[in-house]
């Protein structure tokens, strides 16, 4: 699968069924060679560009299918998983 692929489609929580958005970005464990987690800006792009606000980053073992259209991730509490202001909170990794 390319990473292109990845940014067409809508991300799910199925905890409680809301549309995340979609992929933007993947976190990388080059030593591993293995994808860490997705990243889903919780605002949308404008021609390309981001404006402020928030990305909540999914790690790999939260994501349950990945399907055709659609990622389906487990995440109890997402605000676990969002950046502020540039900083990461725990996300217990």
């Amino acid at each position: 699968m390319k990473i292109s692929d990845f940014q067409t489609k809508d991300v799910i929580n199925i905890v409680d069924g809301k549309k995340l958005g979609q992929v933007s970005d993947l976190e990388l464990d080059l030593r591993q060679g293995r994808i860490d987690a997705i990243v889903v800006p919780t605002t949308t792009r404008l021609f390309g560009m981001f404006g402020g606000g928030n990305e909540v980053i999914i790690p790999w073992r939260n994501i349950v299918k990945i399907g055709t259209d659609v990622v389906l991730v487990r995440l109890d509490d997402a605000k676990v998983y969002r950046l502020e202001d540039g900083e990461q909170h725990s996300s217990g990794r």
